[in-house]
């Protein structure tokens, strides 16, 4: 069996960097090999834009810098074409490129090995982001390693993960043992002292300082200690604040007369020069000052060595050193571990006592029993691939979307309409109000009434009819923005403005909740007519057909409304047939914003006419639109960083707006009831577990705590400003799928129904 590992690595200074390196030769061991290429294929993951910023050894076959994008589907590619088996990944926020180390999202989800994720930090108070990059990993990782009890309940209560998903291995410590005559010993600063030792790297976390303070009380009991700090300042610090903690703790040893009881070693040890010190020091002080600490590497090799442990009651010290094992006094509380030592040091008993607890369980973290228990987990990832649960729905599944909430739409709706913005999921009544939001309100509503018979959104209904009532000219057509004072602040609206409106429209006068409402939407879509012909821009021309496709369900007769809609359809295949060429199938010479709904009208235009060639562009630039927009089974609409413009080279992939998402989502549909193609349905749905984190970045935009969506998906993150527009295009989606599974469960009723019939 071959592992590919992926972290940090030696000669990096890291925790990590040590821990895997322990790791890989724990392993190795076990499987009886004599050098670690036979068994390890490690990516290394540097901290700089340099390749070459390292001297790896051998087993080192790929590097990932930490903040170039494009290393990181490398790297996958890289792991899928070698002869790895599996692959065991390091994770902490710090390491990976992005915000909070997005960037390992859509690294993992690209690799088609089985995955085995070692989560070195879990937070009790997440951010979204970091929640999201947690659950996402656990997704597809085929394990979730952690290395305390504490970590398993964070993950189950706070992350959702399943608790068979989750296996506790504790962190391995060295396989050594102390020499007879230990020299450390023997070093002149120390020789004939009581020690006390803290080693690793150097940072203000660390929480030195209350030692030091604790010093002159300790040194009043027994002069003869001398405080060991051993271990360089963290590269991060140094690049930062250079040696400026190191100096702090110096003056303030100065301050208190202790200067000459601290010995600083500013230098990273090997493991077996660091068993001396563990094993040379009387005790060994971990004085963290952040509770939140799930996993700590120090403590652990302080323990497995055997040493007289006196910590802060960090998460990970109240679980390693419960049961007499080691001593815990409060944080910043020097006054409280200059008592514990000071015990300690007068009763040798006491001492010995913590020592040997610490030494006999520290036996069991020994690395190679710590290397056959990853065996084992690796082992069961191979042997069994669908244990891992990388999500490639093919078609609807309810249970994974979250339940429809109206909570966010009502803070976001006054008793003017809905506000176009928000900062996080706070309303900015700065920007004010726009038609297009209260369109979609509209349509949200109604469809949110049909499909739930919500009170909630009965309610939204005249709000945003309301609003549009109020924007509408007398020349039929319409405002847009209204600022929250309630002042226009245009003359006219955009074409796309209007089309959205009579999209609405339609759609309220065909499924109105009852008839006072179809009668006041027919009054505002005939004064909009005369309208129609003067649209220039395409989506304006889409979105009116579709609105025009709605109303003529309700009033298929209605002659000189048809005659409206064939000269839209009409100006729409024009614009296709002037633009068309061998390798560009669309209706203009770019690609922009909102790019579904072009097929969209199209497939509403089929099902009220029948025109045969109309379906054939539908599914020509619905064909062509994929083309451009699927990778395997995620969506990547066009980005809004230049658009994509013909013949001018490839798509950009970013920004993501929630707006494409909703129109993919709508458009699959509408193609699915004209065609019963079965496989539309499954692209609607991929379309919508965008929303839900099936994007190129493996992050959810919908908010499950806010009820709110992010404003789009760019290279570093979301957007997490929740406004309007990306709000309602994610229930609209939700309550578009909703409606297809309803749709698609009749329609199979009917086929059983006369299957029954017939025999």
């Amino acid at each position: 069996m071959k592992i590919a590992y992926i972290s940090t690595y030696p000669p990096r200074e890291c925790g990590l960097a040590t821990f895997n390196h322990n790791l890989i030769k724990a392993i190795s061991a076990n499987f009886n090999h004599e050098t670690l290429i036979e068994t390890s294929l490690v990516v290394a993951i540097n901290n700089s834009d340099s390749i070459t910023e390292y001297k790896y050894p051998n087993e080192v076959k790929f590097v990932i810098r930490q903040n170039i994008q494009d290393d990181y589907a490398k790297a996958a590619n890289f792991i899928n074409e070698s002869t790895v088996d599996a692959c065991i990944l390091q994770h902490e926020f710090g390491i990976y490129g992005g915000e909070s180390g997005l960037y390992v999202l859509p690294f993992l989800n690209q690799i088609e090995k089985p995955i085995i994720s070692i989560l070195h930090t879990i937070l009790n108070s997440p951010t979204f982001l970091q929640k999201a990059i947690i659950k996402e990993i656990a997704k597809r990782s085929s394990k979730i390693v952690v290395m305390s009890h504490r970590a398993v309940r964070f993950l189950i209560d706070i992350y959702q993960v399943p608790k068979e998903k989750i296996q506790v291995i504790e962190h391995g410590v060295p396989d050594l043992e102390a020499p007879l005559v230990n020299p450390v010993k023997e070093i002149a600063q120390l020789k004939g002292k009581k020690i006390l030792l803290t080693f690793g790297l150097l940072n203000r976390n660390k929480g030195l300082e209350t030692v030091v303070k604790a010093l002159p009380k300790i040194v009043k009991t027994h002069p003869d200690v001398v405080y060991v700090i051993l271990g360089n300042t963290h590269p991060g610090v140094v690049k930062n604040s250079g040696e400026e903690y190191r100096e702090y703790l110096k003056e303030l040893a100065a301050e208190l007369n202790v200067e000459k009881h601290i010995v600083f070693m500013n230098r990273f040890v090997e493991e077996e020069e660091l068993i001396n010190y563990l094993t040379a020091a009387d005790v060994y002080i971990t004085p963290y000052f952040n509770e939140a600490q799930i996993t700590s590497g120090t403590l652990s090799y302080a323990v497995g060595a055997g040493a007289a442990v006196v910590s802060t009651p960090y998460w990970h010290a109240q679980e390693l050193l419960a049961d007499n094992r080691g001593c815990l006094f409060d944080f910043k509380d020097d006054v409280g571990l200059a008592i514990i030592i000071n015990e300690l040091l007068d009763e040798p008993d006491k001492l010995m006592a913590l020592k040997k607890n610490a030494y006999e369980y520290g036996l069991k973290l020994r690395w190679p029993k710590i290397g056959q228990s990853f065996i084992a987990v690796v082992e069961k990832a191979v042997n069994h691939p669908d244990y891992s649960e990388k999500i490639l729905r093919q078609m609807i599944d309810p249970g994974v979307m979250p339940d429809f909430n109206l909570d966010y739409v009502k803070r976001l709706t006054d008793d003017t309409g809905i506000f176009q913005h928000a900062k996080y999921g706070i309303p900015n009544r700065k920007e004010g109000y726009c038609l297009d939001d209260n369109a979609r309100a509209l349509i949200m509503a109604l469809m949110a009434y049909q499909e739930g018979n919500s009170k909630d959104a009965l309610k939204l209904l005249p709000i945003y009819l309301s609003y549009i009532h109020d924007m509408q000219l007398e020349n039929g057509n319409f405002r847009n923005f209204l600022s929250f004072s309630r002042q226009f602040l245009d003359e006219e609206g955009s074409d796309d403005s209007f089309g959205r409106t009579i999209w609405a429209l339609g759609y309220l006068i065909n499924t109105a909740p009852n008839r006072s409402y179809a009668e006041f939407g027919y009054e505002l879509f005939f004064k909009a007519v005369p309208h129609f012909k003067k649209l220039t821009h395409l989506r304006g021309v889409c979105n009116t057909i579709t609105g025009l496709c709605y109303y003529l369900k309700s009033h298929p007769y209605d002659e000189h409304i048809i005659k409206e809609l064939n000269s839209l359809i009409d100006k729409l295949i024009s614009s296709y047939h002037g633009t068309k060429g061998e390798d560009w199938h669309w209706f203009e010479n770019h690609m922009t914003y909102d790019n579904a709904i072009f097929p969209l009208a199209l497939f509403h235009a089929v099902e009220i006419t029948g025109n045969e060639e109309v379906l054939q562009i539908a599914h020509e630039s619905l064909a062509y639109l994929e083309k451009i927009t699927f990778n395997l089974n995620t969506i990547n609409p066009v980005g809004n960083d230049g658009w994509y413009i013909r013949g001018k080279g490839n798509m950009p992939l970013y920004d993501q707006q929630a707006i494409e998402l909703m129109a993919m989502v709508i458009m699959y549909f509408q193609a699915y009831k004209v065609t019963r193609e079965s496989e539309y349905l499954k692209k609607m749905f991929s379309c919508y577990l965008w929303f839900l984190g099936e994007n190129s970045l493996r992050i959810p935009l919908y908010d499950s705590e806010t009820n709110g969506c992010a404003d789009g998906l760019h290279p570093s993150g979301v957007n997490r400003n929740q406004g309007a527009e990306s709000t309602l295009a994610y229930l609209i989606s939700h309550l578009t799928v909703v409606k297809a599974f309803k749709y698609d469960a009749e329609l199979e009723t009917i086929k059983q129904q006369e299957s029954i019939a017939v025999k």
